[in-house]
């Protein structure tokens, strides 16, 4: 048998590739802190995101190819540097974001600030920096589905702090407005309000800036677009066809404006009866997969019609982040890994390597 050296293991660790980004895991330097023992080895593997849906895979792969050598391997541990998937010479007015997402719609009902929350959330219990910014001013909602109160206050550097709930940082102009009070602003304040929450709020170091867009497309859309690089869109439809009309102009309007489209979520898909389980497709079938082929876009996931979703943005508790997670709720998680992944795969396609995508 061939000596047990630090070669010999990165020898049999570069047979193991990431399912994502179709290199080998010593290519790609994700090989951390190996130790070695006599014939056994710990290690730890840094992902490209905390939220990697296919951690499992990885280290099947990795502990076959060493008990292929002779190595036991007694300790894995886990990190993540999330890369950012925009191009590095747009990052002067949040340098310390690394992908602004924006989820968006076209039609108004269909979930989006639903989506845009469990998203949120769910790339927060991953582990990952995350950070909420309401931008649909006229109609914000997201502190009452965060069960978010408060005012926030102004940090050290005269900037505004977010306020902090289920690990994701939010912030909306629900917060500075009186309850009830409606805001009646005509499209440059919009905007403007827009920009003010990108430039005058103390975000800190985030891997993710989540931006939950109001319906249309219109002045928030192009400010938003206009004022950073965005990583990436997420559109969220049912599947009704009149849904479907709306979602394909913001699909059109993003790609006008150069905004990488990571994928479609098909929201309300199915209905299923708590009596008896019989599942009744309330909105028709099929129809956001059709979007997808034709237009050639990835399914992030599909999320059934649940009233523990509802009672949970009523109450304050999304529905990741409820007790017992029912068929939403994984599906929402589901729709978090797939948007953690395309960005990866964006960001190392950024940096130059060269990609097969899963």
């Amino acid at each position: 048998m061939a000596e047990i050296n630090e070669a010999a293991v990165m020898q049999a660790l570069s047979a193991v590739q990431e399912p994502e980004l179709g290199k080998d895991i010593v290519t790609l330097e994700m090989v951390k802190e190996l130790v070695l023992s006599g014939s056994s080895a710990s290690l730890m593997i840094e992902l490209t995101t905390p939220a990697c849906p296919l951690k499992d895979v990885i280290e099947r792969d990795i502990r076959g190819a060493l008990d292929g050598i002779g190595v036991q391997l007694t300790e894995l541990r886990w990190g993540a540097k999330v890369r950012r998937a925009a191009a590095p010479s747009q990052e002067k007015l949040l340098p310390n974001i690394r992908n602004v997402v924006a989820v968006a719609s076209g039609k108004g009902g269909v979930g989006k600030s639903t989506v845009s929350v469990n998203l949120a959330v769910a790339l927060a219990q991953s582990g990952a920096r995350v950070g909420l910014l309401d931008a649909d001013i006229t109609g914000p909602n997201l502190p009452q589905m965060l069960g978010a109160t408060g005012t926030p206050k102004s940090s050290p550097g005269g900037k505004i702090e977010p306020i902090e709930r289920h690990g994701v940082k939010l912030i909306s102009i629900q917060f500075f407005v009186p309850e009830g009070q409606p805001i009646v602003w005509r499209g440059p304040l919009i905007g403007g309000a827009i920009q003010q929450f990108l430039r005058d709020v103390e975000w800190g170091d985030l891997d993710y800036l989540i931006v939950d867009l109001p319906p249309g497309t219109s002045d928030a859309q192009l400010t938003l677009a206009q004022a950073v690089p965005l990583a990436g869109a997420v559109l969220v439809t049912t599947p009704q066809d009149v849904a479907l009309a709306d979602v394909t102009k913001a699909l059109a309007m993003f790609r006008r404006m150069n905004v990488p489209i990571l994928g479609i979520v098909e929201n309300m898909s199915s209905f299923a009866c708590p009596h008896c389980g019989e599942q009744t497709e309330i909105f028709g079938r099929g129809g956001a997969e059709r979007l997808a082929k034709e237009e050639q876009l990835e399914m992030l996931g599909r999320v059934p019609l649940e009233m523990a979703v509802r009672q949970g943005g009523d109450a304050g508790i999304p529905a990741v982040a409820q007790r017992e997670a029912g068929p939403a709720a994984i599906a929402l998680k589901v729709v978090a890994g797939a948007v953690a992944a395309r960005l990866a795969v964006r960001a190392a396609s950024e940096s130059g390597t060269t990609l097969t995508i899963a």
